[in-house]
């Protein structure tokens, strides 16, 4: 299959080809038939792509902002790598897909195979989306209408919250494709509706739809137009549709609104206010999330979890429903917004036309289903490759953020033989795995571990899916690498444990590796160096300046990231054993309290673990404090002396004979030695970099910590 992607560095739209995706449990595949460029939201992106770095900074200036953060915490070089590696991610493009379901999930009621549906998928043959994203098609809606339901949704989540009625007078600021359907929209719901834009052509469009219109292109005043159209009284509701950094739409739509009207912001405006405006009317105001209840919810998105329709009448979905309805009974007309046809081989074109004609509208692509293979779970990235078996041949799982920029590097840098990338999606494991130098990539993880010629697996998903990985690849005989944590329960890591002792039992043995890079860290090297020499218990201090995270990220859910502490802290309780060089004896762990009216999550909390030799040490895991203080210091106090490390750049001694520091030009946490280790280890027949026992012993302190903060 083909999907449609933008580079962001360089600007190019093109068609990239990729493994077929496979729906999860709450989740729908669909074989699409059409989708509908939107023209306000995708040529946004395009022209940003195409723009150089310098006008890219100026339109994001709170990311250049994280950026001199970053330089100030990690330094220059690494930051400069950050942007680069992000920069050169594409982007899948489109939101507004309409196919025939091909599968579904185990636990997805109301939709079969066969069924004609409206989804927010990306321009892509076949699409994976969760349940709550799609609707059904009614018999009386063709598929081109119907691909304008996902946009429509969006005025209409608009008009939900300027809630209109019968007889009121609105305005409708921005009559591109949103605000044309927002025109229609108010005026099925009984309004009367001005109109206003720069453009003729849409505005003519929009009294063809029952609008009156102003053209301040011409010279009419808005303000003026709108408490005319009133009858001075001003309008009741203006809904702002246009995407312009200027902050006039929203004074004009406070000027002519009447005492108490309700101004709602779809589009993207400046949003440089004037008090008095709002003050004296006693203006409402109100930014729309885009289709509506749900968004942004990995509940409802993600996981299937419905919000009860007694309490929430109109979510997502049901917005998509009420869409349908009324073009099935031609309240809504979205025929006369097509303005262009392309067939899915010829989108690059497409792309090129919304950039160059600003009058385009609805741009509609058309597929061929009958030209696509729905089980092409494998593509060829890189035909033609050889493999040494005597030496690692590697799977990946995951192609995210950190495997994308640090994990498959370091192999790669380490010797690694790239042999078949896995991904849910498919889309990422083509786009790193052709640049990192994979075989093939892949959306299915039983073919990729049953092929003989890999014998070393990597393992870099969501925390949830590690150990049930870990599992498959020691069963599958290979040698394992997962990126921490191994387990996020007790019960999981039972499993692992499991699993361990039947490849223990086999005459063939096998590595399992989990990512505690730090302990292979050059400077830490130097600490476990200073420290053989010292006889006597040593003190930690370790303090992770982690940041707050949302807490609706995927991280901080037990059920999927484990939380901060098991996904996160446990490298320092992995670096804190390593140092200590004894086991750990004992666990306490302290969280903040929580504030009035503010629960506290566990990422404000201390953990103090006792040694088997009387060393003790204390991690400080921090998501309250400055992002310019140092992200990660670690202090040693033993015998009279003192080891400072920060952020792995700066190692500081006091009272050290012979030493007095070690920095470097850049950050170095240790990943590429950590993978060298393991991949050595493996290709040779060498003991594990990281003794299975102590693997486990981590894991399950963590575990324990983490469940001593939930328990307070």
């Amino acid at each position: 299959m083909r999907q449609i992607l933008q580079d962001l560095g360089g600007g190019m739209t093109y068609l990239q080809e990729s493994p077929s995706p496979i729906p999860n449990s709450h989740e729908l595949a669909i074989f699409s038939s059409a989708s509908l460029i939107s023209a306000g939201t995708e040529r946004m992106l395009v022209e940003f792509g195409r723009a150089s770095l310098a006008h890219k900074a100026l339109r994001q200036p709170e990311k250049v902002k994280m950026v001199l953060e970053k330089v100030q915490t990690d330094g220059l070089l690494a930051t400069v790598d950050a942007v680069r590696s992000k920069l050169g991610q594409p982007l899948p493009l489109g939101y507004c897909n309409v196919g025939v379901v091909s599968a579904v999930g185990g636990e997805v009621a109301g939709f079969t195979p066969g069924d004609r549906v409206v989804s927010n998928g990306p321009h892509s043959e076949v699409v994976k989306v969760g349940k709550n994203l799609c609707a059904r098609i009614p018999d009386a809606v063709d598929d081109e209408s119907a691909a304008f339901t996902v946009v429509a949704s969006i005025g209409l989540q608009g008009i939900r919250l300027a809630a209109p009625t019968l007889g009121e007078t609105f305005v409708v600021t921005g009559t591109g494709l949103i605000g044309l359907l927002t025109v229609q929209l108010l005026r099925a719901q009984g309004c009367r509706v001005l109109a206003i834009d720069f453009d003729e052509h849409k505005l003519a469009l929009a009294r063809q739809f029952g609008a009156e219109t102003c053209n301040p292109g011409r010279g009419e005043d808005p303000i003026a137009a709108g408490m005319a159209f009133s009858r001075g009284r001003g309008v009741d509701g203006v809904i702002i549709t246009a995407s312009t950094p200027s902050s006039d739409p929203v004074m004009q739509a406070a000027r002519m609104s009447r005492k108490r009207g309700r101004i709602v912001l779809v589009g993207v405006t400046g949003l440089e206010l004037n008090r008095a405006d709002f003050y004296e009317k006693e203006l409402s105001f109100q930014v729309s999330c885009s289709y509506g209840p749900g968004r942004y919810d990995p509940a409802y998105e993600e996981h299937g979890q419905d919000y009860p329709f007694g309490f929430v009448r109109w979510t997502e979905q049901r917005n998509f429903e009420a869409v349908l309805d009324m073009m099935a009974d031609g309240r809504l007309d979205v025929k006369p917004l097509i303005t262009h046809r392309f067939a899915f081989d010829s989108a690059p074109d497409a792309y090129e036309v919304l950039t160059a004609d600003k009058k385009a509208l609805g741009i509609l692509l058309q597929y061929n289903p009958a030209a696509v293979d729905l089980v092409q779970r494998q593509v060829t990235l890189n035909p033609g490759i050889q493999f040494d078996s005597a030496k690692p041949v590697c799977g990946f799982i995951g192609a995210g953020n950190y495997a994308s920029r640090m994990l498959i590097p370091a192999f790669k840098k380490a010797g690694a033989q790239f042999h078949t990338i896995v991904t849910a999606g498919g889309i990422n494991g083509v786009i790193h795995g052709e640049k990192a130098g994979f075989a093939q990539a892949s959306t299915d993880v039983a073919a990729m571990l049953a092929d003989p010629d890999i014998n070393t697996v990597a393992v870099v998903t969501r925390h949830n899916t590690h150990a049930r990985f870990v599992v498959q690849a020691l069963e599958a005989g290979k040698h394992v690498f997962v990126e921490k944590p191994l387990a996020i329960t007790e019960d999981e890591l039972g499993l692992v444990k499991d699993a361990w002792q039947r490849v223990v039992a086999t005459s063939t043995p096998r590595h399992l590796m989990v990512g505690f890079n730090r302990r292979f860290a050059p400077q830490v090297v130097k600490m476990k160096e200073l420290l053989g020499a010292v006889k006597e218990p040593k003190s930690f201090i370790m303090t992770m300046n982690a940041g707050a995270i949302p807490s609706e990220h995927w991280t901080q859910d037990p059920a999927v990231g484990g939380g901060r502490i098991i996904g996160e802290a446990c490298h320092f309780i992995d670096l804190m054993r390593y140092l200590a060089g004894s086991p750990v004896v004992s666990v306490q762990a302290r969280r903040m309290g929580n504030a009035p009216g503010v629960q506290v999550s566990e990422d404000k909390a201390s953990i103090t673990l006792g040694f088997a030799d009387g060393s003790f040490g204390t991690i400080h895991y921090l998501a309250n404090g400055a992002a310019s203080f140092p992200k990660e210091r670690v202090e040693v106090f033993a015998a009279g002396r003192v080891l400072q490390l920060d952020n792995f750049r700066k190692l500081k001694g006091y009272g050290w004979p012979g030493f007095g520091k070690m920095n470097l030009w850049r950050q170095d946490k240790g990943q590429e030695a950590c993978s060298a280790a393991f991949l050595d280890a493996v290709a040779k027949g060498k003991p594990a970099p990281i003794p299975v026992d102590e693997i486990f012993e981590v894991a399950s302190v963590t575990i324990q910590a983490a469940q001593l903060l939930r328990s307070q």
